[in-house]
């Protein structure tokens, strides 16, 4: 199990990893020993989430998710399995408590007297300087 926050916990099975190569240098050791992790995680389909967290986990994780709902992180930043699979571990569970944080909703204000007055005079000023461009009309007909 996976403790995520105080309600959500991920059960084992829920998460499905693959160790593959990792590019970058590191000489042979990079051509011979799978380090990396690539974590999945089916979002869609976990009963371990409430609806809501799923859906602002969906729209945190971009194109990150497949289109059949599954969440993909890689991880190869270390050089040994057990680090990069620590580290894919830690960001889908990142990911999901920032998803289980409730969305701040913002209050509606008003401008301000001043902000108003400034963006006027920025108007006029804006009109006297393309009012001067204008050529002078010539008297030739």
């Amino acid at each position: 199990m996976i403790r995520v926050t105080e309600t959500i916990l991920l059960p084992e099975g829920e998460i499905r990893e693959r160790f593959i190569r990792s590019s970058g240098p590191g000489g042979q050791n990079v051509n011979k020993v799978a380090t990396a992790v690539q974590l999945r995680f089916d979002v869609r389909h976990s009963p371990s989430l409430p609806d809501a967290v799923r859906e602002r986990l969906v729209r945190l994780a971009g194109r990150r998710m497949t289109g059949e709902g599954v969440l993909i992180i890689e991880a190869r930043r270390f050089r040994t399995r057990e680090r990069n699979r620590e580290d894919a571990r830690e960001r889908l569970a990142g990911l999901i408590r920032k998803a289980a944080e409730p969305a701040r909703f913002r209050r509606e204000t008003r401008p301000t007297r001043k902000s108003r007055e400034r963006r006027l005079e920025f108007k006029h000023q804006r009109s006297r300087i393309k009012q001067s461009r204008k050529g002078v009309p010539s008297s030739e007909a």
